[in-house]
């Protein structure tokens, strides 16, 4: 356990000492709270333990994150399994999310991409439709940034190619990311 603790501090101490990712994270927080004054929304996806990531980072946003104040429209995109599953089998997994990001996304709206290894089928797909739908595509990964690199206007790369550090590391993201939005827009 202490090892697991140790590494994912390092993880951290790696993201602090970054400053190329340090302002890659601040842009996209500028990003999504110029969204929000636009009146637009910020959709996430991801699988597994990035989906729950997803799930949390847009809860932050639309519920709140340390106070209370107005909610922003965020949504992770997994969150209708009759949705999902009857597109996974009538589709094929790899469009289930990008079936939603056609449907609900518009230009200057965000999409945020989470994907570890940054090779996830149906999120590489999604972001490839943001993107020819004019939305601002957000891809949050680990270290290579896998092929999510090359559809994101914004790339967060964790410096690590372990799953949990990358997803601890995510969630931290998240959480910046929020409480940058949530002070800007609603200053106590």
């Amino acid at each position: 356990m202490k090892q697991s603790i140790l590494e994912s501090i390092q993880v951290k101490n790696l993201i602090l000492r970054d400053a190329p990712l340090l302002n890659r994270i601040e842009a996209a927080a500028e990003s999504c709270i110029q969204t929000f004054q636009d009146g637009g929304k910020v959709l996430l996806c991801g699988n597994g333990g990035s989906a729950a990531d997803a799930q949390h980072i847009a809860a932050e946003l639309s519920g709140r994150f340390a106070y209370d104040r107005p909610p922003l429209f965020a949504e992770a995109l997994h969150v209708n399994s009759s949705y999902l599953t009857a597109v996974a089998n009538d589709y094929g997994f790899e469009t289930v999310f990008s079936r939603l990001v056609e449907a609900m996304g518009k230009q200057g709206d965000i999409l945020i991409g989470l994907s570890t290894s940054g090779n996830s089928p149906n999120i590489v797909a999604a972001l490839k439709t943001a993107k020819e739908l004019g939305l601002f595509t957000i891809a949050m990964t680990g270290q290579g940034g896998g092929l999510l690199k090359q559809w994101a206007d914004l790339l967060i790369n964790i410096p690590s190619t372990h799953t949990a550090r990358i997803q601890e590391a995510h969630i931290l993201i998240g959480h910046l990311l929020s409480e940058r939005i949530e002070q800007t827009l609603f200053p106590l």
